[in-house]
């Protein structure tokens, strides 16, 4: 039988030391850069230019559904009556319930037409 060799805690400890010290180098050489004059100076992250973010616009609008809360039909938001009145429609004769409810819809922007 092959026996195995257990590690004891001093060789532990010397092989995190040595990795420490590895990991430590690696930290040195990119913060430091030598510019053949024997000095040593830090080396400056470049700056980023940043993206511009446009937010989403949103639009509401009615929108009718059924009980599975499949919409049906969609109204323009000034026209709830209407709205309401075309769930009723569909409602009636023993249907399952329609019922009324505010959509957000993402409206597009062209980037053009803002600048």
């Amino acid at each position: 039988m092959a026996t195995k060799k257990k590690k004891t805690k001093a060789a532990d400890s010397t092989e995190a030391k040595e990795t420490k010290k590895k990991a430590k180098k690696k930290v040195e050489k990119k913060e430091v850069a030598d510019d053949g004059t024997g000095e040593k100076k830090k080396v400056k992250r470049k700056a980023r230019a940043k993206k511009e973010v446009i937010p989403d616009r949103f639009r509401l609008f009615w929108g009718v559904f059924n009980h599975a809360l499949k919409r049906v039909a969609m109204f323009e938001f000034n026209q709830r009556k209407a709205a309401e009145k075309r769930a009723e429609e569909l409602s009636e004769g023993g249907k399952p319930p329609h019922f009324v409810q505010k959509v957000k819809e993402v409206i597009q922007i062209d980037a053009a037409a803002d600048v």
